[in-house]
């Protein structure tokens, strides 16, 4: 029994580190947590963020739409509409438990193994990634759900992170 309370309390103190929210940031490589964005015309960005090991996908959703009110914000814009939107990846669940089976020969003997094992994610990546291409806009924002008010998104959603 105590040769498996190490394991057990070992893997419970990994999938808390595992489920750590996301920090708001910019992402410093190509699979880093973070966001990036890139202009494809005057006024028409893509904006990805990418969720750390763990991160929920709603929070991955909100900070691709908090950096699309901040970047529509630094341009110089009011508003910023939706035009495509696509959701990668799965959040990690941490550690899962498997058995499995094998078998093979050596000289003329036969064996038979079955064995369990864990498995873990120790922060080999991002899980979910949030990509949104925004067209922005000046004045009043359109009567449309996939407008935003870039000020209102901000304001609501900064204190979040």
């Amino acid at each position: 029994m105590r040769r498996l309370l190490a394991p057990i309390v070992l893997v419970l103190a990994l999938s808390a580190c595992a489920t750590a929210p996301s920090a708001y940031g910019p992402a410093y490589g190509p699979r880093s947590a973070g966001y990036s964005e890139y202009r494809i015309e005057p006024g028409r960005y893509r904006v990805i963020y990418q969720g750390g090991p763990g991160a929920p996908p709603q929070q991955v959703a909100d900070y691709a739409l908090l950096r699309a009110a901040d970047l529509t914000l630094e341009q110089g814009y009011d508003w910023f509409r939706i035009t495509d939107r696509a959701t990668d990846g799965r959040p990690d669940r941490g550690p899962r438990l498997s058995l499995g089976t094998g078998g093979g020969s050596y000289g003329g003997r036969t064996a038979v193994g079955i064995g369990v094992g864990t498995t873990f994610s120790l922060g080999g990546g991002p899980a979910v990634v949030q990509s949104i291409e925004v067209v922005m806009g000046r004045g009043e924002r359109p009567r449309d759900p996939n407008a935003y008010d870039a000020r209102a998104v901000h304001e609501s959603l900064r204190p979040r992170t």
